[in-house]
């Protein structure tokens, strides 16, 4: 089923079940409230929700209206815990070279992961407020999945058992922020301004295929002003979710709700490109010797869209943000 999140008002949205070729929505609130509510209640709820999404594919929901991505939040636009990995080696290996640190102790072996703010994600139309050009402001295409509680010290594979959703993310960066935090030892705060995510949220059962080896096999098509970026592959990750969950939960517990980001999709070929402006600017200098690609302006916009190795569209819809001034 795919689920979404209508702004109302209130701080957790109103959740809906959307139709699969992302047309049409019904409400969900007889079931439960919202989404954050549905995945504490997930066990008593998901076989209702399920129905709910089989009828509206059949025409026979009552109540149904057109689905209009303007109106969405986050699929959840809070959470109890934000946690981005860098699944995708390639990735973390240029961006030693883009920040000149020293090579991560046991980078091969030990997923890297940050902690970052829940409290106010961003929806997939959503202008995207900040401070300053000058700090470097980049996106950063990403898929995530969103788990049911997972018990401290899980295995990987328990932790895969535990995720239910799937959806694609634009983590916002702040490069020009970035080096500093990173060399005070306690991580990026500044850099890491709130995350965006695509409208819709997914169970495995949409991805079909695509969700093998625990990786989410599908391009990540992105483009800066209309033009294209890259459609790098999910299934380049070097961690699979399981794990990446597993070591988010090695020492806590973690709560229904939590979201744990792939980080930035990334491929060792350069005909795939970027999801990044880092990783481009750290190829051009690798292959052109000079970093020749800037960062964002005022006014920009991106776009991402995950498709089907078939070229089919994914399931979760499309992210199309404009950078603002922050007033």
């Amino acid at each position: 089923m795919r689920l979404a999140t209508l702004r109302d008002g209130s701080l957790d949205g109103c959740l809906v079940v959307v139709s699969r070729d992302l047309t049409r929505a019904v409400a969900a609130s007889a079931i439960a409230p919202n989404l954050l509510d549905a995945l504490q209640r997930w066990d008593a709820v998901k076989q209702r929700l399920a129905d709910l999404s089989d009828a509206l594919d059949t025409d026979d929901a009552l109540g149904t209206f057109a689905f209009e991505s303007a109106r969405c939040s986050a699929p959840l636009p809070r959470s109890p815990q934000w946690l981005d990995g860098s699944a995708f080696l390639n990735h973390g290996r240029l961006m030693e070279r883009a920040f000149n640190t020293p090579p991560i102790p046991h980078f091969d072996t030990v997923p890297v992961m940050y902690q970052g703010a829940s409290d106010d994600f961003l929806g997939p139309d959503d202008d995207v407020p900040l401070p300053a050009e000058a700090d470097g402001i980049d996106f950063e295409g990403e898929f995530g999945v969103i788990c049911v509680p997972v018990p401290m010290g899980a295995s990987p594979e328990a932790a895969l058992d535990c995720v239910r959703l799937f959806v694609q993310i634009n983590g916002w960066s702040q490069r020009t922020l970035g080096p500093h935090e990173m060399a005070t030892g306690f991580g990026f705060l500044q850099a890491k301004p709130s995350t965006a995510f695509a409208p819709v949220a997914v169970t495995p059962d949409e991805l079909g295929d695509a969700w093998s080896d625990g990786r989410v096999q599908m391009r990540l098509h992105v483009q800066w002003n209309g033009e294209r970026f890259g459609e790098p592959h999910g299934g380049e990750m070097n961690f699979h979710f399981g794990q990446l969950v597993a070591h988010a939960a090695r020492t806590r517990r973690l709560s229904a709700g939590t979201i744990v980001g792939s980080g930035t999709v990334s491929n060792v070929g350069r005909s795939a490109g970027s999801a990044c402006i880092a990783e481009r600017r750290v190829i051009e200098k690798i292959d052109l010797g000079a970093m020749r690609t800037g960062f964002m302006k005022f006014g920009d916009r991106v776009g991402m869209q995950a498709r089907f190795d078939d070229g089919r569209d994914g399931p979760f819809g499309t992210i199309d943000q404009r950078v603002v001034a922050a007033r």
